[in-house]
């Protein structure tokens, strides 16, 4: 394996774990009504498990009410249960042909829970782009004992990870600054 093939593994590792922790964050509730939080919940339909977005639509009409409708009426109940299974701790109601969940305001003390979640999940992220960072560097320095990498081409491929380390850092801890600032906003 070629410095180029590694080093663009390398980046498309640590990209995909940056992709990872920006969707985990999505499904932190901020105490705004977010179609993420529920989009992806199971519903048993038609005899089989879909997934909420499949099947209805999602819209926050108000910045703390989503809505759900779905386009068979027949769902209604299934969905209701859905959500009440997936523990959100929020409760749905029933208005016609209509399912509305109202989001409370976060009290001081949730938004701090939240705000210890979400740096769990960046620290989470951080680890694996190191994780990622130091498999590179082993291959590196396996092709470099196989004589198939020059010793200034491996520390300058070393150089070139941890870069790539260090933005994808800075990538996570920025999106865990705009996470927090959103989680704290009343």
């Amino acid at each position: 394996m070629d410095i180029d093939e590694i080093l663009l593994q390398t980046e498309e590792k640590m990209q995909k774990t940056e992709h990872f922790v920006q969707h985990e964050f999505a499904n932190v509730r901020t105490g705004k009504a977010s179609p993420v939080l529920v989009e992806n919940i199971m519903v048993e339909a038609y005899g089989a498990q879909v997934r909420l977005r499949e099947i209805a639509g999602i819209t926050t009409p108000e910045p703390r009410v989503l809505a759900i409708q779905p386009w068979d009426v027949s769902l209604l109940q299934p969905i209701e249960k859905a959500i009440l299974k997936a523990n959100l701790g929020i409760t749905p109601t029933v208005h016609g042909k209509i399912i509305k969940i109202f989001f409370p305001e976060l009290s001081q003390e949730r938004r701090a829970e939240l705000v210890k979640q979400v740096r769990k999940l960046a620290e989470d992220g951080r680890i694996a782009i190191r994780n990622i960072r130091r498999e590179a560097i082993e291959t590196i320095k396996k092709e470099q004992k196989a004589g198939n990498i020059s010793e200034d081409d491996a520390l300058h491929a070393e150089k070139e990870i941890q870069k790539l380390h260090d933005q994808y850092i800075a990538k996570i801890d920025q999106h865990l600054a705009h996470k927090e600032k959103e989680i704290m906003t009343v």
